[in-house]
């Protein structure tokens, strides 16, 4: 994990807004992990994809719970992961 990368993960993990981020599909299963180590495993999140079109997804839980649903098949499209702040 590069520097930069956990000094915001560690800032973020006591954000009490909820927080949006765009992701790759390459990238999603790498990016849950990270948000697992720093958020905690039960932060509850929601990751949607190909929003807006004909093969839309939305799969909300923990994020332990999304990380393995999206660990079980092939993910493409456009991801976007909404996370519970804090407060």
């Amino acid at each position: 994990l590069k520097k930069g990368r956990q000094t915001f993960l560690k800032r973020m993990a006591t954000e009490p807004r909820t927080m949006v981020f765009y992701e790759s599909p390459m990238r999603l299963l790498r990016t849950l992990n990270d948000f697992i180590i720093y958020f905690g495993a039960d932060r509850p999140c929601c990751v949607s994809r190909e929003l807006t079109k004909k093969f839309e997804e939305n799969k909300r839980g923990s994020l332990q719970e999304v990380h393995d649903h999206f660990a079980a098949k092939t993910v493409k499209g456009e991801i976007v992961i909404v996370v519970q702040g804090t407060a």
